[in-house]
Parts: structure tokens; sequence; C-alpha cells
């Protein structure tokens, strides 16, 4: 059975395993601890360490098949341990970034193959969590089956803490029902997946699934993040809030 992460709720989670071993913090603890010892400075978390894997793939819509190449975004936690945001196509390439690091938690911002297709083998050598929009359960069956399901069931509004971060999840419905962006202010970077591109809002295939509504996700959502944030999205370069303020009212009127 899912664990839920849903509304208003501040839900705090850290995913802590020895190698080869059983987890050694559980949900509870996890809400009050800290660091996981040794130097501070030694175990601080660089934003400028997230690191991005590009792959390539295909993307069906509709029938009509698209390819594409996809960020998946790998973000340090502490000193052992990492987020995956978003596997795409490659699992081998994948992991090959992250290493001797063990696997966290692999965080989806909905159900297309884009940012999820990856994501079983990648959870898998870990034994890592995988969360995504209890709305994206269907497209994820649809894709892996039924035999290997989401562990955590997330909505806007909810709270993780994962090794020594915490990732906000913000709802933006548009591209999909279940869209999400995970915002980490303790890096100042959100990862906004399909929904806010550099200098554009993001399709899916060759076109919008809801115009309006993922114009609202951006102007109510993401750009009410401080003009600083790195904007990290599923596809091409990065950008920031701030950058993206100015493109804003283009797109409200239709540009």
């Amino acid at each position: 059975m899912s664990d839920d992460v849903e509304g208003a709720q501040a839900v705090f989670w850290k995913r802590k395993r020895n190698k080869g071993g059983s987890a050694d913090t559980d949900p509870a603890e996890a809400a009050g601890s800290g660091n996981s010892g040794g130097d501070t400075e030694a175990t601080a978390v660089r934003a400028d360490a997230v690191e991005c894997v590009v792959t390539s793939g295909t993307l069906t819509v509709d029938g009509e098949e698209f390819s594409v190449t996809n960020n998946t975004w790998i973000v340090p936690a502490d000193e052992e341990g990492v987020i995956v945001v978003d596997p795409a196509h490659d699992a081998e390439a994948i992991l090959k970034a992250v290493g001797e690091r063990e696997v966290y938690l692999v965080a989806c911002t909905n159900g297309y193959n884009t940012h999820i297709g990856a994501a079983i083998e990648v959870a898998e050598r870990d034994d890592a969590d995988i969360a995504l929009h209890r709305r994206e359960v269907r497209a994820w069956r649809k894709l892996h089956g039924i035999e290997r399901t989401p562990d955590i069931e997330i909505e806007g509004g909810g709270q993780l803490a994962v090794g020594d971060l915490t990732i906000n999840i913000l709802g933006i419905p548009g591209t999909s029902a279940g869209s999400l962006a995970f915002y980490l202010p303790d890096l100042g970077i959100v990862f906004s997946g399909d929904t806010l591109l550099a200098g554009q809002m993001g399709t899916v295939g060759d076109g919008f699934v809801d115009y309006t509504r993922q114009l609202s996700s951006i102007g109510e959502v993401l750009l009410t993040l401080p003009n600083e944030t790195r904007v990290l999205p599923d596809r091409d370069e990065e950008t920031t809030v701030g950058d993206e303020q100015d493109n804003f009212d283009r797109w409200v009127a239709g540009g």
C-alpha cells in the first residue's frame, strides 16, 4: 500500500539505508532529525552540485510518436545519497551518474514516460521509494503495469524531508491533471517538469493539454517563488523565476 502525502498536510520523510541493509531511519524519527553527523561544511549540500543527465527516447501522444530529449536531475541530499527527479529513458546512464551514492528517492513530476520511464530500474538498485501524484497512477500502470507501483502518492501542499533537504510539493496541473513541481528552498531551485521551460510554456508532443490551467499554475504558483530561484525543467536549458516573469504577459495574451 502506498503512503500518502497530500493537501496542506506537512509530511516529513527521510530515506536513509546502509548499503545492503535495512532502513535505519523511520518517518517518525526523520521529522526531528538533522544532519547525519560529521563536519558541517563537509556535508553541506550545494546547489551547484545538482547534475543533469540528458537522455533520448520517444513520447506517444494520441497515437502519434515524438522523438524527445529529456533532463533527469540528480540532487545530492547529503554526503551519501541523492534524489533522482524525472528518470526518463536510460536507467544505465542515470545510475552511472549516481555512481556509488545511494538513491534515496525517485520523484516524478507527472506520469508521462518522459518522467517515469526509467523509474523502476533506478529505484530498484537501492530499494528507493518512488513518489508520484495519485492522479498519475493510471498513466504509470499503463506503462509499467501493476506489479510495481509508486510507494508514495503525493499532492500539492505536502512536504518531504530527504537526507538534509526539504522538498515542498507544488501542484501545477495543466500538462496533466497531476503535474507537480518540487521546490527545494534550501538550494533555491524548483523542478518544473514539462510545465515551465526556458522562455516558453511546455507542451506535450506538439500541443497544449490545458493551456489556461497550465498558465494559471505558472502565474499563481511557480512565478510566486523568489526571482532568483533556478528553474530546472524536463528539457532544454535551465532558467530562473525572474527571467520568466517578463514572458508571462505574452503568454497571457496567447503569444
